[in-house]
């Protein structure tokens, strides 16, 4: 299959979800629709039900790839095993649920397709704007099926969304007194699906996440790395969805904030 087409093949999918499972929820949610899981996390029945037809959907497009969804490998850890696999679909059917959950955005669907524990292929769907993004591996980012380079605020200093919630007390404090003084921080939204396009369509220059899950990352990952920004470990080594467990990541409009901030926090 090739790429426009598996492009072609993955956005009707993502849509049945959303007109299916997703906004039939939004803001109709009953308290015993809405499940704690524990850690800060969240998960609905509309999560549930948009994994499901993402799943099925997607195990059609390409029958013998693997699929690791955020809430079957929640049910079945032994999933993360299979992030490496030759062929793997990863599914957030509901990217930011405690937004949703709280019926109002950010939210968003990601789904990413990887090879070998590298990312080839990502989506991200806004479903209160429309807004759809792709990218694919040495082919482009792409804004509403048109390309995009990733470009800076042009504020000074540059505006810097830290995710703190997964940070102990001590380095949460450490980290924000570090970097304050050089860039303007702001509010993380709470949701991959909207924070990686902020950073390539120049809203902000950096982020700083913390936690690095393959479902919230895959896909935003290769989508500011293809237009032209740079997202990978504090040390520069590239993001594997198979090394989804490790802690840290950058994400930079530029590769040089990249190094500027990456270089700061090395001096932690």
């Amino acid at each position: 299959m090739t790429v426009d087409a598996l492009t072609g093949a993955v956005y009707p999918v993502i849509i049945e979800a959303v007109e299916k499972a997703i906004m039939p929820r939004f803001q109709t949610l009953t308290a015993g629709q809405i499940i704690d899981k524990g850690g800060n996390e969240l998960v609905t029945v509309a999560d549930r039900e948009a994994e499901l037809i993402l799943a099925e959907g997607l195990a059609k497009i390409l029958p013998e790839a693997t699929i690791v969804g955020e809430e079957a490998a929640s049910a079945d850890p032994s999933l993360l095993d299979r992030l490496g696999d030759d062929l793997c679909w990863i599914i957030d059917p509901v990217d930011g649920t405690n937004n949703f959950a709280a019926g109002k955005g950010p939210f968003g669907v990601l789904v990413a397709l990887s090879e070998g524990g590298e990312t080839v292929a990502g989506w991200i769907y806004d479903p209160l704007t429309g807004r759809f993004c792709h990218a694919l591996k040495d082919g482009g980012a792409f804004l509403m099926g048109e390309p995009l380079r990733a470009q800076t605020s042009g504020q000074s200093p540059p505006v810097a969304a830290i995710s703190l919630v997964f940070m102990d007390p001590d380095r949460r404090a450490a980290m924000k007194a570090h970097i304050a003084p050089h860039y303007q921080l702001v509010d993380i939204p709470r949701c991959a699906a909207e924070q990686y396009p902020r950073i390539a369509m120049g809203i902000n220059d950096l982020s700083i996440f913390e936690r690095t899950l393959a479902w919230d990352h895959a896909a935003g990952v290769l989508f500011v790395n293809e237009a032209g920004g740079k997202v990978a470990r504090p040390d520069g080594r590239p993001y594997r969805v198979d090394e989804a467990h490790l802690p840290g990541l950058i994400g930079a409009a530029s590769p040089a904030l990249f190094d500027e901030l990456a270089g700061r926090l090395a001096a932690l």
